[in-house]
């Protein structure tokens, strides 16, 4: 039987102490376990920034790609081989402004995978820029004077961009965000988990004490239904974002694999791909 600590490896996270990745990772580990993934049947993918190490910290297939390109490298190695759970992590920074666009279309394709953003408000590995989640009047060093520009609300981000399964967690809040991740491993679909995970070192306004205060757990609200796309929409604007659970999951839409016309259910490596020479030149007809 799969346990955590078969998803440990002997590489040491150098983030700062008291850094909130530190418990997604553990909530990552705890959530594969649970669901009874054996490690050579994982695959984590990630970006660059502080949360972009977590793919090198956990006994798995790994793969650290480049800032904001870690969707794409997760869909193809997903549709390379549907049997590899896929997860993909990075931070705010990677998955909402360089990488935003990827975010917006594998959330509208709906393919299998699993999106973990580590969200800490800041840009910490370059020593503390204001980041898209940054707030309004929020100074760093790139914004002395402030920030100008309203923060991205990636919960509405999500939910109007046509998300399948949206849910929030927060780092101080292990048991919780591993209920999250594994239900979101569960589900057949594009799964998106924000989670709040301070920056003790550069962000000293949304801290955990801060998190704590303003944060509201959707199992505390009563009658909330989480297959309702408007209700979910309006209670995450009401709460400015600020909540903690599953916020909306659709179990009944079809996933990007399901649609594609002859997608194979083997693995690539599986399937016999060889193509004689009168197929090759017969193909090569088409581009002359």
């Amino acid at each position: 039987m799969v346990t955590f600590k078969d998803f440990r490896n002997n590489v040491k996270p150098n983030w700062c102490p008291g850094c909130g990745d530190f418990s997604v990772q553990a909530a990552i580990q705890r959530a594969a376990a649970n669901v009874g993934i054996q490690p050579h049947d994982l695959a984590v993918i990630s970006g660059i920034g502080c949360s972009g190490r977590i793919s090198g910290y956990i006994h798995s297939y790994g793969f650290h790609g480049i800032h904001g390109r870690a969707l794409p490298i997760a869909q193809g190695l997903k549709m390379a081989n549907k049997d590899l759970h896929v997860i993909a992590s990075g931070g705010d920074g990677d998955g909402f402004a360089i990488g935003m666009g990827h975010t917006i279309h594998s959330i509208r394709r709906n393919i299998d995978i699993t999106y973990v953003v580590m969200d800490n408000q800041i840009y910490g590995l370059t020593k503390g820029q204001t980041s898209p989640r940054s707030a309004e009047g929020f100074k760093t060093k790139s914004t002395p004077g402030g920030a100008i520009e309203p923060s991205v609300q990636p919960l509405e981000l999500a939910l109007t961009s046509g998300a399948t399964f949206v849910a929030q967690g927060f780092s101080s809040d292990i048991k919780e965000l591993t209920a999250i991740i594994e239900a979101g491993i569960n589900h057949k679909g594009f799964s998106f988990i924000n989670v709040f995970s301070p920056c003790v070192t550069y962000n000293k306004v949304n801290t955990y004490d801060w998190f704590k205060e303003h944060l509201t757990k959707l199992s505390n609200v009563e009658g909330y239904d989480s297959t309702n796309r408007e209700e979910a929409m309006k209670v995450v604007m009401e709460a400015e974002g600020l909540v903690t659970g599953i916020i909306y999951q659709d179990e009944n839409a079809p996933s990007y694999q399901e649609q594609v016309p002859g997608y194979a259910n083997a693995p690539l490596v599986d399937q016999n791909l060889k193509m004689s020479e009168q197929e090759f030149n017969a193909l090569l007809q088409d581009f002359m």
